[in-house]
């Protein structure tokens, strides 16, 4: 499943300095069971909009990490607090099957 985040960062702070805090959180978060990587990318056109896209083999795997996990991720969450707005865009369930072009 994929689980989609949209990051406004407040003016006077940079895209930079939330993405620090986010690979920091990221890291400790890819520890878990059923962690399958993240990726963040910044909107085309509007460079203080992200999205954040993290992977995650069932929704099982990521609510159970959510449920317990290291107060260190909370600690960087909270940091990164002040320089952003966080949209939870939502939780997608993998296609069944998926055509690509050659």
């Amino acid at each position: 499943m994929k689980y989609l985040f949209e990051v406004r960062i407040k003016d006077g702070y940079t895209a930079e300095e939330y993405a620090e805090a986010w690979v920091r959180a990221s890291e400790l978060i890819q520890q878990a069971l059923g962690a399958r990587g993240t990726e963040l990318h910044r909107k085309i056109g509007d460079p203080d909009t992200l999205i954040a896209i993290a992977h995650w083999d069932s929704k099982a795997s990521r609510d159970a990490m959510e449920a317990e996990h290291p107060p260190a991720i909370d600690a960087i969450i909270k940091s990164a607090a002040p320089c952003c707005e966080v949209r939870v865009i939502g939780e997608f369930e993998e296609p069944d099957w998926v055509v690509m072009p050659e």
